[in-house]
C-alpha cells in the first residue's frame, strides 16, 4: 500500500478539553503522522504543536488550559514536511484570536497566496494550505463568524472539514460536496468534533450525527447550534475514506467501515471467484475485504501473513531492493505448504509491494496465489486531500488488468469493479467522488483528460 494517509482533526468543549483533544488525536493518529497540534482558549489562545507522532509531541503533557481546544494530525497533502506547517494555525483577527485546523486540499491555493500579498500585504510562514485558510478568514469582511466562512468557502476550491477556535466558541464547517468527513459527538462532560468517529469512545463519548455537506455548526456553551449552509453542489465523498484512509470502527452513514469493506469482499467474491483452500487479507487494511471474501465464497479465513507492527512504512523508501528487504521485515508468512490462496489486498498503487508479498507466499510453499484487490484499478493522482502517485507511477496506467497477474507473480489477480464497488458503499456516481478510478473530477476546473489542475484555477472566485 503507497498512499499516504490526510490529516485528522478534533474539536473538544468539556473539562480538560487539552487532555481530550490529544486522546482523540491518538484515535486519529492513522490520519497523518508527521505533525502534531492542540490549540485552547481560556480567554486567551494557547498553542502547542510539533514535528512526529503524538506521543512524542505532547510528552511530557503541556499546560494547556482551557474548555474549549481543537487538534490536528497532519500529512502534507499540500505543503512540505517541516515544522512551519504544523497545524493547528493560530491568526490574530479584528473578531479576536483564530485558531484553525483543516483535513483536505484547497486547489486554487497558489492563486489564494497571491491575492493575499496583492491586496493585504500578508506573507504565510508555511506553504500550507490551511494557513491560507485561517488568514482568509482572518481579512474577510463582516461581523461574525459564519458570515466570514461563506466569504472564504466562495474563493477557495476543494475539500475541507474545519474546526475553527474563537472566541465565541466552536465550529465545525465541512465543504459543500462533502468530500472529507466531519462528525459530531457528545460526551459526559460536553461536544466533539472529529474526522472520525473512531475518536468519541476513547473520550467515553457516543457518535451524535455527521455534518452534511456545507453545514457549518457552532458549538457553544449551551451545545451545538446551527449556523449557516454554504452554498449547495453536487456531493461528492471520497469512496477512498471507506477503502482505506478511515479507521474500521468509524462509522459512516449507519454503517461501520469494517462492514463496508467486508461488502467489498463479498463482491470480489462475486466478480472473481476461484478454487482455493484459503482466503488470507494483507494486514491490516486488507483484513476486513478478506473477511467478506471468505463469507461470500465460502472459503475459510485464515492468517497467512504476520505483520511486523514497530517497521516503517515501506513506500518511503526509495530503492526496491531496499523496499523488498523492508518488505521481508514487516510481513512474515505462515506455512501454507500445498495450499491455494486468495490473497485480499485494499488496493495496489505502483505495485512495488504486492509482488514481494506474493513472493512471500511461494516461499512458504503456497501451491497457488490468487491476489483479489478491494478496488478498482488506480489510474488519477487526488487533487482534493488524499496523497497518491503521479499518473505515470500508477501501476494500472502501465500494466493492463490481464496482465497484473504475471507482473506481481500470481495465478490470478481481480479487481473490483466501480459498480462493486458503489454496491458496496451503498452509494452511486451521485454522491460519492470516483476521481482517483474514472478521472472525473467533482470541481469541474480539473482537468480529467490529463488529471491536473486547469490554468483557470490560478484565478480566485469572486
Amino acid at each position: 500500500m503507497t498512499i499516504r494517509d490526510e490529516c485528522g482533526v478534533i474539536g473538544v468543549h468539556g473539562e480538560e478539553a487539552a487532555r481530550a483533544a490529544i486522546l482523540g488525536l491518538h484515535a486519529l493518529q492513522h490520519r497523518g503522522q508527521e505533525s502534531a497540534g492542540v490549540a485552547t482558549f481560556d480567554g486567551i489562545p494557547h498553542l502547542h504543536k510539533g514535528m512526529g507522532l503524538v506521543e512524542h509531541v505532547f510528552a511530557p503533557l503541556p499546560d494547556l488550559p482551557g474548555e474549549w481546544a481543537i487538534g490536528h494530525n497532519r500529512y502534507s497533502t499540500s505543503g512540505t514536511s517541516v515544522a512551519a506547517s504544523a497545524g493547528p494555525f493560530l491568526v490574530e483577527t479584528d473578531l479576536g484570536p483564530l485558531a484553525l485546523a483543516h483535513n483536505g486540499n484547497i486547489v486554487n491555493a497558489g492563486a489564494i497566496r497571491q491575492r493575499l500579498a496583492d491586496d493585504h500585504g500578508l506573507t504565510p510562514v508555511s506553504d500550507s494550505d490551511s494557513e491560507l485558510l485561517a488568514l482568509l478568514l482572518a481579512v474577510a469582511p463582516g461581523e461574525s463568524w459564519p458570515v466570514r466562512i461563506r466569504w472564504m468557502a466562495e474563493r477557495a476550491l476543494g475539500a475541507y472539514a474545519l474546526v475553527l477556535l474563537t472566541e465565541s466558541g466552536l465550529f465545525g464547517v465541512r465543504d459543500p460536496m462533502g468530500i472529507r468527513p466531519l462528525a459530531l459527538g457528545r460526551t459526559a462532560g460536553g461536544w466533539v468534533l472529529a474526522s472520525e468517529s473512531c475518536a468519541f469512545a476513547v473520550l467515553g463519548g457516543r457518535h451524535v450525527r455527521e455534518l452534511e455537506p456545507g453545514e457549518i455548526l457552532s458549538l457553544t456553551p449551551n451545545g451545538p447550534a446551527p449556523a449557516g449552509q454554504l452554498p449547495a453542489m453536487p456531493r461528492a465523498f471520497c469512496a477512498f475514506e471507506s477503502i482505506y484512509l478511515s479507521r474500521p470502527d468509524t462509522v459512516y452513514g449507519g454503517r461501520t467501515v469494517h462492514a463496508t469493506r467486508r461488502a467489498m469482499g463479498e463482491q470480489l467474491a462475486l466478480e472473481y471467484p476461484v478454487e482455493a483452500d484459503l482466503v488470507v487479507g494483507v494486514p491490516d487494511s486488507g483484513t476486513s475485504a478478506a473477511l467478506g471474501y471468505a463469507a461470500q465464497s465460502g472459503i475459510p479465513f485464515g492468517e497467512g501473513l504476520i505483520k511486523n507492527r514497530y517497521i516503517a512504512r515501506t513506500f518511503i523508501q526509495p530503492d526496491q531492493t531496499e523496499r523488498e528487504r523492508l518488505i521481508r521485515m514487516k510481513f512474515a508468512p505462515l506455512p501454507l505448504r500445498g495450499k491455494r490462496v486468495v490473497l485480499v489486498d485494499d488496493s495496489v498503487v505502483r505495485g512495488n509491494t504486492l509482488g514481494p508479498i506474493v513472493a512471500l507466499l511461494r516461499g512458504a510453499e503456497a501451491r497457488e496465489v490468487h491476489v483479489r484487490v478491494a478496488c478498482p484499478p488506480l489510474t488519477h493522482p487526488c487533487y482534493l486531500g488524499v496523497d497518491m502517485a503521479s499518473p505515470g507511477e500508477f501501476i494500472a496506467n502501465r500494466v493492463p488488468p490481464e496482465a497484473m497477474a504475471a507482473y506481481v507473480g500470481a495465478d490470478s489477480l481481480g479487481y473490483l469493479s466501480v459498480s462493486g464497488l458503489l454496491r458496496a458503499v451503498h452509494g452511486s456516481t451521485d454522491d460519492h467522488c470516483l476521481a482517483c478510478f474514472t478521472g472525473r473530477y467533482p470541481i469541474p476546473l480539473l482537468d480529467s483528460a490529463v488529471g491536473t489542475p486547469e490554468p483557470a484555477l490560478q484565478e480566485l472566485a469572486p
